[in-house]
């Protein structure tokens, strides 16, 4: 009969979900254990953290003001930083940078446009360099 020890400083721990958030436009999704209760801003957290330490591609930063975390099977809005993680029921989450929005003045006027930072640059460089011409004997 084999007797465990009981940790002494193990208070009572509420419930724990293993959740997977999948990265958009990164190979697969981040796993990591989460409680219950915490916010859906310090999962966001959680997970850049997690993705920079595993040296993942694409590069995200790490302010979580810039992110948005969705849900999909709770529809297509996203989720708020304040309310619980275990509030949906789910255990798969999308995480999405939230698009980028720049004032622009023509002719005394504002408009807002979405810009896309330093998205297609390697691209168009691939695409240069493979179509390079190579002359036949």
């Amino acid at each position: 009969m084999l007797l465990y020890k009981q940790k002494k400083n193990q208070g009572p721990k509420g419930n724990r979900l293993l959740i997977s958030i999948t990265v958009l436009g990164s190979a697969g999704p981040i796993r990591f254990v989460v409680k219950e209760e915490e916010l859906v801003a310090a999962v966001i957290d959680t997970a850049l953290k997690s993705y920079a330490r595993e040296g993942r591609l694409p590069v995200l930063g790490s302010d979580l003001n810039d992110f948005l975390l969705y849900c999909p099977s709770a529809g297509s809005d996203a989720l708020s930083p304040f309310e619980t993680i275990g509030s949906q029921g789910a255990r798969n989450f999308m995480l999405c940078k939230k698009p980028r929005t720049e004032k622009m003045e023509d002719d005394g006027s504002s408009t807002e446009a979405i810009t896309r930072k330093g998205t297609g640059n390697w691209k168009a460089w691939i695409n240069k360099s493979l179509n390079l011409k190579i002359s036949s004997h």
